[in-house]
């Protein structure tokens, strides 16, 4: 039976998603509910979640695949410009404004 509620998997150990403006604690709610503008333009992702979206164990939270490792995502992408597009991704994707996400969780 469907139901008005979309579902998306998330690490059990994530942090819970913070109120929109709130500093990102990578809870991965944002990019495991839908690609953003920069993964559907670089990798071509329309549906589900980020192929670039990260868990690491380590920190127990979500990063951005793009904005750590961009080689690893775009193959085309040169070694020696690598750090450039991270930092590139980075503010595309304008990671350390705040939560945008106005997805609801329970």
């Amino acid at each position: 039976m469907a139901t008005d509620k979309d579902f998306i998997a998330i690490h059990a150990a994530a942090p819970p998603k913070p109120a929109p403006g709130a500093p990102c604690n990578g809870c991965g709610v944002c990019c495991a509910a839908q690609s953003c503008p920069l993964s559907r333009l670089l990798l071509g992702h329309r549906r589900g979640p980020c192929p670039a979206l990260q868990w690491r164990k380590a920190g127990g939270r979500y990063v951005c695949g793009m904005a750590t490792k961009p080689a690893r995502f775009i193959g085309w992408l040169p070694k020696s410009l690598e750090a450039f597009a991270a930092r590139r991704c980075v503010r595309w994707i304008a990671a350390g404004r705040g939560c945008d996400s106005t997805i609801e969780t329970e």
